[in-house]
């Protein structure tokens, strides 16, 4: 499911686009969750309250109070980065002005659905892409997305006070999440990641050497293998090499 906000200062406007979607999900079997923002600044307040991140923004340039563009860039700066644009508006010259907010698309009113729909497929796809490249944790304090390659480990952590809890090493920083290990070895097979250990699982890209029943990460920590799968994990390792060499 995909999470689309639209603000547009016009009801119809808004409504139209609704339909688009809800078109193009009967069409494609693509579930599209739809919120409908009357201004920039109702769109802006959705985030200031903690509310549910969107995956697209379809926003209309030319609105009363915050314009389109200047939504975007407030957005922007408070780090909303991952989310995509799809600007909407009847002049032209607003294409220039777009292009500093990462903009996706920029379509034309009115707009033609079909032109509309094929935009927004493409926009499924790319996260459909994306998200082979992103792992969601659970934690704490909510769900954390992780980026694959910086993921250096995952181990399971004892706690007296916290079930199923996990230590998520990254190159960046130390996260404390929530699961089980063999269900994230299961979801990450066959890929760059490999359980070597009832309770720790290693991203093979990371991996520096061996040192005996041990194995060195690319940040110095050494992570124990278990004794039957010392064999495994060695061959499992080079074969990821050499197909990454390639």
């Amino acid at each position: 499911m995909y999470r689309i906000a639209v603000c547009d200062d016009e009801r119809p406007r808004r409504e139209e686009v609704r339909r688009m979607l809800l078109d193009l999900s009967v069409k494609s079997g693509i579930d599209f969750d739809t919120s409908l923002f009357a201004s920039g600044e109702e769109l802006l307040k959705h985030y200031e309250e903690g509310g549910e991140p969107f995956h697209i923004w379809v926003l209309d340039i030319e609105m009363s109070g915050l314009t389109g563009i200047e939504t975007a860039h407030r957005l922007r700066d408070r780090k909303r980065l991952s989310e995509q644009i799809v600007f909407l508006t009847s002049y032209a010259e607003y294409m220039l002005d777009s292009f500093d907010v990462m903009t996706f698309q920029y379509l034309l009113k009115p707009v033609d659905p079909g032109v509309f729909e094929e935009k927004m497929l493409k926009l499924c796809r790319y996260f459909e892409e994306k998200e082979r490249d992103i792992l969601i944790v659970k934690s704490a304090e909510g769900e954390l997305v992780l980026h694959q390659d910086e993921i250096i480990a995952i181990e399971a952590a004892k706690s007296l006070t916290v079930k199923n809890k996990l230590k998520i090493t990254t190159t960046r920083e130390v996260h404390d999440g929530r699961g089980l290990i063999s269900g994230y070895a299961e979801s990450l097979k066959g890929g760059r990641f490999l359980q070597i250990h009832r309770s720790i699982l290693i991203n093979l890209s990371h991996v520096h050497k061996f040192a005996g029943g041990r194995v060195v990460m690319s940040n110095g920590m050494e992570l124990p293998i278990g004794r039957s799968k010392i064999k495994e994990v060695k061959d499992a390792c080079t074969k990821f090499m050499v197909a990454r060499a390639e």
